[in-house]
């Protein structure tokens, strides 16, 4: 079964498992203890440091191992925070930051510090001299993702960090998807990362301070980790992550050129196969294992489980998949589609053969799921009518309010409008992105007097 969500959490790489079998016999041990079991176990703990210091680009000393690639993120902010309290307390973020800063910044202006978002463009990044311009003496830290979750699109941390550094402002960098293809590029202060990213087991991340960076551990003091990571070290669990940290990245280059083609065959077919697409994220500063797409009048929920029933575990930002039903907070950010979205992920070793399956099952799933949900063709007629619409989809959720938007569009002439009323917080998203796929004018959104939102669309086409 073609497992396609790397980006989640990667399949537990053969070094990894090699380097846990072993080390369970022989770390075992405490590293802090003296006696003969313990002195080995700390042979391993610093050969596991220093390995993955190699591979992020730091010294040993700089770097300690966390019980989880959020708590990687969530101590070095808070950590940096209180570091720098003297300074200042606004804290600058990205707009499409992992959920792990975003809900460190929410403590953050909880406990009375302020906060900047960063906006991105329609590919997902960050412009340098907007995230610049964020920076003010009262700024105590900054925080930018090196690739993003979501689309994979790689963010110009190298341009940001030297902003930052002329700006006096430290810059955390969450490495988690990208430190497994290759080190971070530029002077940053502070990185994080997850080993179940790279292919290591579950339960360990890693945070890097660099040297001179104002850092003040948050919590109950600990002797271990450098005080900041409390607890006793999961030593096999660290030993694996290093194992694999450093077999991935030797073999990263191929492997990703590799992978880098299966997407690109996935992002140029899937359009060309499954009518009104829209292929999110950079094309070119990318992942090379990640590719995100989102389908018009498509159920999330639906689509993901349809593609399940064929064999394909992929993963989704679309808000018919989540609890919340709210879209992913990335989407919003860069203004695109989020109805009907898939994010592919490549493991490695990925064959070819089955993303060629993968592009042939597609099309079908699609097409059974917009017809059960009486999704209109895909060409449209024109006919003449009145010169204003109105389209009642309150409390129904994504897709159907741009469904029924699109089968209408159609019955008004040139120059007339349809207005969608719609209380799915979808719909505040998804209307201006079928707007801009389908050449229409999106005019507005205004509240409804019947509830929710109308939401304004002039035919242009």
């Amino acid at each position: 079964m073609p497992y396609f969500d790397a980006a989640s959490s990667a399949p537990l790489h053969p070094v990894a498992r090699q380097a846990l079998l072993a080390s369970l016999d022989e770390g075992w041990a405490d590293p802090a203890r003296l006696y003969r079991e313990g002195r080995r176990a700390r042979l391993l703990l610093d050969a596991a440091r220093e390995a993955a210091a190699e591979a992020v680009g730091c010294r040993p000393d700089e770097l300690v191992f966390t019980p989880s690639g959020t708590r990687a993120v969530h101590s070095g902010i808070s950590g940096a925070l209180a570091g720098r309290r003297r300074v200042g307390a606004r804290l600058v973020v990205s707009a499409v930051e992992h959920s792990s800063v975003l809900h460190a910044a929410e403590a953050h202006v909880a406990a009375g510090g302020s906060l900047t978002e960063v906006p991105v463009g329609r590919s997902g990044a960050v412009e340098t001299a907007a995230f610049a311009a964020a920076l003010d003496e009262g700024t105590a830290l900054a925080c930018l993702q090196s690739a993003n979750h979501e689309v994979g699109t790689v963010q110009p941390v190298a341009e940001v960090a030297e902003a930052c550094r002329a700006a006096g402002v430290p810059l955390l960098v969450d490495a988690a998807q990208s430190l497994g293809w290759g080190p971070v590029e530029g002077g940053w202060s502070l990185l994080a990362a997850s080993a179940h990213k790279w292919g290591g087991p579950a339960g360990v991340g890693l945070l890097a301070v660099r040297k001179g960076v104002r850092f003040a551990p948050q919590g109950p003091a600990d002797e271990r980790e450098s005080g900041r990571a409390a607890g006793f070290e999961n030593l096999p669990a660290i030993v694996a992550a290093a194992a694999s940290l450093r077999a991935v990245r030797a073999g990263a280059e191929a492997e990703g050129a590799r992978l880098r083609a299966l997407v690109d065959r996935i992002r140029g077919r899937v359009p060309e196969l499954v009518p009104d697409v829209e292929v999110v994220g950079d094309p070119v500063r990318r992942l090379p294992h990640l590719v995100t797409f989102s389908c018009l009048y498509v159920d999330g929920e639906t689509l993901l489980h349809e593609l399940d029933r064929e064999g394909f575990s992929v993963s989704s930002g679309s808000s018919c998949t989540s609890s919340t039903l709210t879209p992913s907070h990335v989407l919003r950010a860069m203004g695109v589609l989020s109805e009907g979205n898939v994010r592919v992920s490549l493991p490695a070793g990925t064959p070819e053969g089955d993303v060629e399956r993968f592009l042939d099952v597609l099309p079908g799933v699609v097409a059974g799921v917009r017809e059960r949900l009486g999704a209109p063709e895909p060409a449209t007629g024109a006919a003449a009518g009145s010169g204003s619409l109105v389209v009642d989809a309150l409390g129904r959720r994504c897709p159907i309010p741009v469904i029924e938007l699109a089968k209408v569009i159609g019955e008004v002439p040139l120059g007339g409008t349809v207005t969608v009323l719609a209380d799915d917080e979808a719909a505040r998203l998804d209307i201006p992105a079928w707007c801009e796929m389908r050449g229409q004018e999106y005019v507005g959104e205004e509240p409804s007097p019947k509830g929710g939102t109308a939401y304004v669309v002039r035919r242009l086409a």
